[in-house]
């Protein structure tokens, strides 16, 4: 068993390596093509390789360009893009290759495939016939077009989000338009010259916003927020004609029946009545907490409530309703012991191990660890957690390398976790909000699908070959931990003395998980419905406006003012993998539900279940539909009464 050591200089040499593996894949696919008999062995296991290998060289050069990003890395991946998108488009349609897959599949039963290796096959099957393998050429050579403007307009669209937010800063003197702000957050804040800059990077923008007492620079800030690169209303608009009729030339009726051809769910209608039905039984319980927030706001004196008021408001009143300070827990916070300890309360849920090692990084606050069972490593995880400017916003978990068998030798996965916590400076570490832990134990619930694979075929090993509307399943369900007392007591010590979150403040905290939850689930469901039906008509930049302003009429409690142009910074549907898919949230989040609550109503290390979780689940990554695995663990389909339990929304 071995790694494949990552390597972070030189991206000159990796563009060169992935130029001469376009090539030498092609030549390789020559090969496989002319052998005779074709079959698994011969074929599958060698293409998938082939591809892997491609894969993970992309992958080095699109994490450098997402979180060391430059002139240089803009330029290469610009360039590399399309030719990686044309290579793939080129695979999908010939139909060659389908060929020697059905073939692989007819003698399957003389091959004795197991299981992982069937569901390569079934998934490759379905993947060709829904690329448009059997069109016309001509339909066949638009599709290709199609695919190559789509990438390139996606990066489009990413790369005007993070140049519009390096862009802009706010520069405040008057030491009263920062009084209530938290020290941490000055510290990072402060300039030369004794002032404070504030930004569009969301630790920055988020401490205005939630602690910033002058209405008029939350509203400033919010408006350059929300209204951030306006060029991406006409990109948007190209994206969405080109799904359009990529979708029509293979006969869908829409890109959201297209999309969910790849998913759990059965249709669009399935997944919309789903996501109405939960708004009905959110949104009364979320008119009351709009409400009351609005009414407390005028009792503060803020007669003119505005969207940019909401988080500072909002903050107040948990401190009031709830005498909760969520700056109060940054101390207890801190990245590296949230991070050990995070990892000890993995270890006894679910059996592994994780050691630091030394090993190539980009940036000196990058953390490497090996993952060990029974003594032995199994995978290697690199955690880039603290905010850059050079670094694009959010938080994600990148897969790298797939575990796969090379020669009868395995090839042990690895993966990157990315955040953009509070950066720790020599004088302060980085010190986190509840919230930031949240997203820290989302991002590793994603990793662990991926490292704790026991599959070797690359196509379905970890996240290959999960249903998309699935992929977050493992994610949030480890995030419900992230407020349970099993997981905090591994962690919430203070920085300097050490001393453990007093009780009260334990118990605050879970106490206040649910606050609000009511609105913050209309506002995933307006997110999600908006997806789904611009997706269904693919209209011009007015259209999904209009489309965007009757869902909200209809879903939403907080309605923004008129410039607020959210869907110019929505890079999940248009700049990442969730279009007409952004529901799966949701959907993933019933599952999440289900499997949290099984463990802990039977205490979370009172039995065997989180090692049966990681059996049944984990370490089957894509090789079985998602759906079986979940029966397999829980015993039956999900219930929707755990998901309104971990949402605290009273069922009508």
């Amino acid at each position: 068993m071995s790694f494949i050591e990552f390597s972070s200089n030189n991206l000159e040499s990796k563009k060169n390596q992935l130029l001469e593996k376009l090539s030498s894949n092609q030549n390789l696919l020559e090969e496989l093509l002319s052998q005779d008999p074709i079959n698994y062995k011969n074929f599958i296991v060698p293409y998938q390789k082939m591809n892997h290998d491609l894969d993970a060289i992309f992958t080095e050069i699109s994490h450098l360009h997402s979180v060391k990003n430059s002139t240089e890395t803009q330029k290469i991946y610009t360039e590399l893009l399309p030719k990686l998108t044309e290579y793939y488009t080129n695979l999908s349609q010939d139909k060659r290759i389908l060929d020697a897959f059905l073939a692989s599949q007819k003698r399957n039963e003389t091959d004795n495939l197991s299981v992982s290796q069937k569901k390569v096959l079934d998934d490759g099957i379905r993947d060709f016939k829904l690329s448009g393998i059997d069109l016309e050429d001509s339909k066949k050579k638009r599709i290709k077009e199609i695919n190559i403007e789509l990438s390139d307009l996606s990066n489009q669209f990413s790369q005007n989000i993070l140049d519009a937010t390096n862009a802009y800063e706010k520069v405040i003197s008057d030491p009263a338009d920062v009084q209530g702000i938290p020290e941490s957050d000055l510290a990072i804040a402060l300039t030369d010259d004794g002032s404070w800059k504030f930004t569009l990077q969301i630790p920055s923008y988020m401490a205005y916003m939630t602690y910033g007492p002058n209405p008029n620079i939350r509203e400033e800030l919010y408006k350059a927020y929300t209204t951030r690169a306006p060029e991406n209303g006409k990109v948007m608009e190209k994206i969405l004609k080109l799904r359009k009729e990529m979708a029509s030339i293979l006969e869908f009726s829409s890109y959201s029946d297209y999309s969910l051809a790849f998913k759990m769910a059965d249709s669009p209608k399935q997944v919309l009545d789903f996501l109405y039905d939960l708004g009905n039984k959110a949104k009364p319980q979320a008119i009351k907490e709009f409400q009351e927030l609005k009414d407390f706001a005028l009792s503060k004196g803020c007669n003119n409530f505005q969207s940019s008021d909401t988080m500072f408001y909002s903050e107040l009143l948990k401190k009031e309703k709830l005498n909760f300070d969520e700056e109060s827990y940054r101390p207890y916070f801190e990245k590296n012991r949230m991070v050990a300890g995070g990892f000890k309360f993995i270890e006894k849920l679910l059996g592994i191990e994780f050691q630091e090692i030394q090993a190539d990084i980009w940036e000196p606050t990058v953390q490497v660890f090996h993952i060990l069972k029974d003594n032995k490593p199994i995978a290697r995880l690199y955690a880039d957690l603290e905010a850059r400017k050079d670094k694009k916003g959010g938080a994600w978990m990148h897969n790298w390398i797939s575990r796969h068998k090379v020669d009868g030798n395995t090839i042990l996965p690895s993966a990157f976790i990315v955040g953009n916590f509070p950066p720790s400076k020599n004088d302060s570490p980085s010190l986190l909000k509840p919230n930031d832990v949240v997203t820290f134990f989302h991002e590793m619930g994603h990793a662990l699908h991926h490292l704790l694979t026991e599959v070797e075929e690359p196509f379905v090993s970890g996240i290959n070959g999960v249903e998309w509307d699935a992929v977050e399943f493992p994610s949030q369900f480890l995030e419900n931990f992230a407020y349970e007392r099993e997981a905090l007591q591994f962690f919430a010590n203070h920085y300097k003395t050490g001393e453990p979150l007093p009780q009260d403040m334990l118990q605050k905290l879970i106490d206040t998980k649910n606050f609000q939850s009511a609105m913050g689930v209309v506002r995933q469901l307006e997110f999600a419905i908006f997806d789904l039906k611009i997706h269904e008509v693919c209209p011009d930049e007015e259209g999904v406006q209009a489309i965007l302003d009757q869902v909200r009429k209809e879903i939403a409690v907080n309605i923004p003012p008129g410039y607020n142009k959210f869907q110019n910074g929505f890079s999940h549907i248009f700049a990442g993998g969730y279009a007409a898919g952004y529901y799966s949230y949701k959907w993933a989040e019933l599952l999440s539900a289900n499997t949290f609550f099984k463990i802990v109503d039977k205490g979370i290390f009172s039995s065997n279940l989180g090692q049966l979780y990681l059996e049944n689940v984990l370490s089957k990554g894509g090789s079985e539909p998602a759906m079986d695995l979940f029966v397999k663990f829980y015993g039956k389909e999900p219930e929707v009464e755990p998901l309104l339990r971990l949402l605290a929304i009273e069922a009508n």
